[in-house]
C-alpha cells in the first residue's frame, strides 16, 4: 500500500522564511517569503517574530490552496538547542522552552520548531525538527582540545551533510549506518565531517571559525598571533568576533563572499584571487585528509556539497589532492526543504522512530 503523506516544511532565515509542501517526496509548492529590515526590526528578540512569521506562512498556504487540516506533519528547521544526536525529533514543551530562551544563542532557525508546533496543533498532527546544527555525535577523543579549559564542540551543517550521506548510501544500495563517508559542506560556512556508520564522530565547530576558511569565516588560525591581536588594544572583542565570522575568509582577502564573483576575477587574470580561492580548496582537502585518518582509511566515498560544489575549478583542486583516499562524489547545492521532509517521512512511514528532546 502506497500511503501519501502531506508534509509542510519551514526553514526560517534571518531575512526570509522558506516554506514547502510535499506529498511524500513530491514537491507541491515552494515559496521564499522575504521580510524587510523594517518588518524584522520591529522585534527586539528573534522569538518575538513568531506570530508575524506564522501568519505570513498561513497566508501563503491559503494562496497556494493548501488546507492546514490536510497536513500529516509539520517539520521545522532545528535551531540552537542543547547538543543532541542526529535524527528526527518530536517538538515538545522542553524544546520550545529552549528555543524561546535561545539556550545556545539567538538564531532565526530557533523559530522553526516553535512555528511548526503551533501549525501542527491546528492541523491535529505531529511537529518535528530534523538534524539541527547542534547535532553532537563526537567520539570522546575528538572533544579534547589541548587546553583543559576549552572543549571542542560540534556545530555544523548537519541537515545537508546527513541528507547527502543518506543519498549516497541509497545510491549504493546501503543504509546510512552501513557506510563511512567524509562530507564537505561548502557554502557561506564550510564544515567537513567524518561519518562513521551513521554518526558524525568528528567535525569542527564551523560556526565559530574552526576548520578551513570559507567565504565569510576565518577558519582555524595561528593561535599565538590571534592572542596577540586580541590584546593589542587595536580591536574590541566584537571586532575580533566579526573578523572570525562574517568578515573573515574570502571577503577579508577579496572583498566578496560570492564564489562566482571570485571565479570571474580568476578568469579575468586576477592572480591574487586564484591564490586565495585555491588556498580555500587546499584547506578543505587538508581537512578531508584528517577525517580520513579519523576513519582509519576506511572511507567509502568523499562527498562535496553546498553552493561552492557548483565550481568545477574548486572541486577539481580538491579532487587532485584527495582522490587517492576514495571516490569523490559531487552533489552541488543544498536542498534543505526536501531533507526536512524526508526526516518527517521516515518517521511517518515507520522507518525511523522519532526521538525525544
Amino acid at each position: 500500500m502506497n500511503t501519501k503523506f502531506r508534509i509542510l516544511t519551514i526553514n526560517p532565515g534571518s531575512t526570509s522564511t522558506k516554506i514547502a509542501v510535499f506529498d511524500n517526496e513530491d514537491l507541491v509548492f515552494e515559496k521564499t517569503l522575504r521580510h524587510s529590515a523594517e518588518e524584522i526590526g520591529k522585534y527586539d528578540r528573534i522569538s518575538d517574530q513568531f506570530e508575524f512569521r506564522k501568519n505570513v506562512i498561513e497566508e501563503a498556504m491559503i494562496e497556494n490552496g493548501v488546507k492546514i487540516e490536510e497536513l500529516d506533519a509539520v517539520v521545522g528547521r532545528g535551531g540552537l538547542l542543547k547538543p543532541i544526536a542526529g535524527g528526527t525529533y518530536k517538538v515538545n514543551e522542553e524544546m520550545i522552552k529552549d528555543l524561546k530562551v535561545g539556550v545556545l544563542g539567538e538564531h532565526a532557525s530557533n523559530l522553526g520548531g516553535i512555528i511548526a508546533k503551533e501549525i501542527a496543533q491546528k492541523a491535529g498532527c505531529e511537529a518535528f525538527i530534523v538534524d539541527p546544527v547542534v547535532v553532537d555525535e563526537l567520539q570522546d577523543v575528538a572533544r579534547i582540545s589541548g587546553m583543559p579549559e576549552i572543549e571542542r564542540k560540534s556545530i555544523f551543517h548537519a541537515l545537508n551533510q546527513k541528507a547527502t550521506a543518506r543519498r549516497f548510501a541509497k545510491e549504493v544500495n546501503k543504509s546510512y549506518d552501513e557506510v563511512n563517508v567524509i562530507v564537505a559542506h561548502m557554502g557561506g560556512g564550510i564544515s567537513v565531517g567524518a561519518h562513521e556508520k551513521g554518526r558524525v564522530i568528528d567535525v569542527a565547530n564551523a560556526l565559530d571559525g574552526e576548520g578551513p576558511f570559507s567565504p565569510e569565516r576565518s577558519g582555524g588560525l595561528p593561535v599565538g598571533d590571534l592572542a596577540k591581536m586580541c590584546f593589542s588594544g587595536k580591536y574590541t572583542l566584537d571586532e575580533i568576533k566579526k573578523m572570525i565570522k562574517g568578515k573573515g575568509g574570502l571577503v577579508a582577502y577579496l572583498g566578496t563572499n560570492d564564489a562566482r564573483e571570485v571565479t570571474k576575477m580568476i578568469e579575468e587574470g586576477n592572480e591574487k584571487a586564484k591564490l586565495i580561492f585555491e588556498a580555500m580548496a587546499y584547506q578543505v582537502a587538508k581537512e578531508i585528509g584528517s577525517c580520513a585518518a579519523v576513519l582509519k582509511g576506511k572511507v567509502d566515498a568523499i562527498i562535496l556539497t553546498g553552493g561552492i560544489a557548483y565550481s568545477e575549478m574548486f572541486v577539481n583542486w580538491i579532487k587532485e589532492r584527495v582522490s587517492f583516499i576514495a571516490e569523490v562524489k559531487v552533489y552541488p547545492g543544498e536542498d534543505e526543504m526536501i531533507a526536512l521532509a524526508q526526516g518527517g517521512l521516515r518517521v511517518l512511514k515507520g522507518e525511523e522512530e522519532a526521538k525525544s528532546y
